[in-house]
Parts: structure tokens; C-alpha cells; sequence
């Protein structure tokens, strides 16, 4: 396939570069454009109004089929950019391998996770690949991540992704031989407590810290249940966010009637008060 890859942790980090090389050994004609810098937890934003460069950069892989560009821009930006600035065909949109895990409610904050979304609504299949690497981790198992993927690239051969959704898989920071397996799971939930770690005034503006305790509810089936267990999850998440079953209660209780009797009110009789 023709496959676009990016992440929010830059162009050298070497998720993505080692993303690039098991897609490339099999065969993948790859395209990575990536952001200049970090840009975790950027979400779905994109640059509006002003200029989004885009240049090629040597990231140490040597491949007629491969080609790299950095990007000024979010992940989301990179995944436009990479349909609409480049030779297009893009078949697949894979983002990461992110070095931190993108689980739950992360799902929302995730420029990872985002570029996988605008993939989708871009009209291809995505992946968003996370390791659930820690801050004192010494060894980073990208290897075992960028496995779990190519597992998953053979499994939609025969079985494409459906439409508007993208997979979200997360994988534990350990070498292949030490996982438990690979699960289908459920989005999870995930909270951030005291999201407010410090503050100090800088020029009599006071400035804060924003991040906090991680608390996961660790309910079997989920995607932090299944990570905290040993195991690789993957989450199809879908983009489809109406809640149909409040859409229909709304229009059964007569929600519609009555917000345009309230407009026909203020329309007819409380202006000319």
C-alpha cells in the first residue's frame, strides 16, 4: 500500500522511524510528514490563517520507496498536507508509534489519535499506534508496537476497516515475547486529577502548570484495563458522535415543537414589548 504516516512527537523520534522501517521491510511504499517539534496533546487542531511550511528532511532512511518532510504545523496539519500538497494516492494514514500511551479519554487531547481522525474524514482507513512508554522506562519496545500493527494491516487484508471509524491501539512498553496478547477493546475512562500542579506569577501574570494525577477506572474490556494487564489493545473508535438515543427522545417529547413556539413568541409578541 501507499501509506502516510505522522505522529505528534516529531519527525526524529524514533516511534515513527521505526514505524517507517517494518512498513518498509514489507514491502509499504511510505510517505512521512511529521511536525518540526512536539506537539502532544495539540488535539484535532488545525493552522488557520497563516502559512504551514513543508520541507523533505533526512531522517537516516535510504529507500526508493520512502520520502520525508517535516511540517510547521499539528499532526492534523500533516495529514492534510500529505493528501492535498504531495502526489496523493494515499491508501492508509498510520500515526505514531507515540512514545506514551493514548488511552481512554486521551483519545480527545491526542494529536496522535487526531491525525489518525482526519485521516478518516480524509476517506481512507487509519491507525493510531501508542506505547504505554513511561518516564523511567531505559528501554523503549518499538519494535514490539510496530509488530502489533503489521498484525492488524494483515487481519483488514481480508477484513477492511468499515468506514468513519479508525483503529486506536495501545501497546505495553515490553518485548514481543513478554505480551499477553492482543485484545479488541472498549474506549475506557480515564481521568486527570489536580490538573493544576503549580503556579507563580511571571511579570504580575500568573502562570500555571496544567497536567495531574492519572486515575484510570480499570473496568475489564477496556483499553486501560487491558494495557495495565500486559496486554496490546485495539480500539475501533468511531466518529460518528450523535447520541441517537437522546436524538430520538428529543424529537419523541416534542423537543422541536417547542423551541419554535418559544421562537414564535419572541418573533411576534416580546419585540413589541
Amino acid at each position: 500500500m501507499k501509506i502516510l504516516i505522522t505522529n505528534d512527537d516529531g519527525y526524529i523520534s524514533p516511534g515513527i522511524i521505526s514505524m517507517a522501517r517494518c512498513l518498509l521491510a514489507s514491502g509499504h511504499n511510505v510517505t512521512l510528514v511529521a511536525p518540526d517539534r512536539e506537539r502532544s496533546g495539540c488535539g484535532h487542531a488545525m493552522t488557520m490563517g497563516e502559512p504551514v511550511e513543508l520541507w523533505k528532511v533526512d531522517v537516516g532512511i535510504d529507500s526508493e520507496n520512502f520520502a520525508a518532510y517535516a511540517c510547521s504545523g499539528t499532526p492534523t496539519d500533516c495529514v492534510i498536507l500529505g493528501f492535498d500538497a504531495l502526489d496523493g494516492g494515499t491508501e492508509m494514514v498510520i500515526s505514531g508509534i507515540n512514545q506514551g500511551p493514548n488511552l481512554a479519554d486521551d483519545i480527545t487531547y491526542s494529536g496522535t489519535a487526531c491525525a489518525a481522525m482526519e485521516g478518516v474524514i480524509s476517506g481512507v482507513p487509519a491507525i493510531a499506534v501508542s506505547l504505554d512508554l513511561k518516564s523511567y522506562d531505559d528501554i523503549r519496545h518499538n519494535e514490539t508496537a510496530a509488530e502489533i500493527v503489521m498484525s492488524v494491516l494483515r487481519w483488514t487484508k481480508s477484513n477492511p476497516m468499515p468506514k468513519g471509524i479508525f483503529y486506536n491501539i495501545n501497546v505495553p512498553n515490553v518485548h514481543i515475547s513478554e505480551l499477553r496478547g492482543i485484545t479488541v477493546t472498549k474506549k475506557g475512562v480515564r481521568r486527570y486529577v489536580d490538573k493544576i500542579s503549580s503556579s507563580a506569577y511571571r511579570n504580575e501574570v500568573r502562570a500555571f502548570m496544567i497536567g495531574g494525577r492519572i486515575e484510570d477506572v480499570l473496568t475489564e474490556g477496556t483499553d486501560v484495563w487491558a494495557v495495565s494487564h500486559g496486554f496490546a489493545s485495539v480500539t475501533p473508535v468511531h466518529l460518528e458522535m450523535t447520541s441517537f438515543k437522546d436524538y430520538e427522545d428529543a424529537k419523541r417529547k416534542g423537543m422541536e415543537e417547542q423551541l419554535a413556539s418559544d421562537l414564535f413568541y419572541h418573533n411576534n409578541y416580546r419585540k413589541e414589548k
